[in-house]
């Protein structure tokens, strides 16, 4: 796509974890927020990623490097420090006209809350959900917003701005070693002004964390004759599946209703 006027873009990048081998790697929202970035003709863009800087994390970042970026600039921070003021006050000093973020990460809190605390630390508007760009004029830009069911619309905005991306924006380039190899990782130092000097999480640091795993279904044994039978038997919601609506129900109601809920699923013993 040709912008009408040249576009400042930087591009805030986590690492993810490989779904099967979990090896650290790229997060794939992330690495189509890159793959937007790289497809709009005139734009200077730069990635941005806060963390440890450390090997494993090195190695994730050069994922995003086989890409065709050329360098990721790496906020180093200390451990269990919230990286939202560190990207606040660079982002703050670079002064971009667009900041891209993927929509979640793939580990840890995966909140989606990080582009929303960045915008008001900033003081920017925030658009989500957003799938393409579509131009840039009189200092607002055109984006293209993914709806349900495969819906499109366009929204302007002034710049500067906060955009979370989509996984109906265009799928990222696989990423080419050589590329990957020759990459630069420039890591600074955070030296953060009082005004955005971070605190440590004390949350996260009592948390436990661990491969998730599926829980066991168990399945009631179908007993019928014909297969007619079997899969009327297979697609019919019974009774304890099909859900239950409260309608003008007091609070007291609505938390019984949902302990006894937590408690037939077995979430709760």
């Amino acid at each position: 796509m040709m912008l009408c006027e040249p576009l400042q873009i930087m591009v805030l990048v986590s690492t993810g974890m490989h779904s099967l081998t979990g090896r650290p790697c790229r997060a794939s929202l992330d690495a189509q927020a890159i793959e937007l970035a790289l497809q709009q003709s005139g734009a200077v863009n730069e990635v941005v990623h806060a963390g440890h800087a450390d090997e494993s994390e090195q190695s994730a970042l050069r994922d995003y490097l086989g890409m065709g970026i050329g360098q990721i600039t790496v906020l180093k921070l200390p451990e269990l420090f919230d990286p939202v003021s560190a990207l606040a006050q660079y982002v703050n000093e670079a002064e971009p006209d667009l900041v891209l973020c993927g929509e979640q990460a793939e580990w840890g809190e995966a909140s989606g809350l990080l582009p929303y605390l960045l915008a008001d630390q900033l003081g920017w508007a925030i658009v989500p959900h957003i799938a393409g760009l579509a131009g840039v004029a009189d200092g607002h830009i055109e984006l293209l917003q993914a709806l349900p069911r495969g819906q499109r619309r366009k929204i302007q905005v002034k710049q500067p701005a906060v955009v979370t991306i989509n996984g109906a924006a265009p799928q990222a380039r696989q990423s080419a070693f050589s590329k990957a190899r020759d990459g630069i990782i420039k890591v600074l130092e955070s030296e953060l002004k009082s005004e955005f000097e971070p605190a440590a999480d004390s949350e996260l640091s009592q948390w436990q964390l661990q491969p998730a795993k599926p829980r066991p279904k168990r399945l009631k044994s179908i007993t019928a004759n014909t297969a007619a039978e079997r899969m009327k038997a297979a697609i019919t919601v019974t009774q304890s599946q099909a859900g239950k609506v409260l309608q003008d129900s007091s609070p007291q109601q609505a938390a019984e209703a949902i302990l006894a809920l937590l408690r037939e699923e077995g979430i709760l013993k």
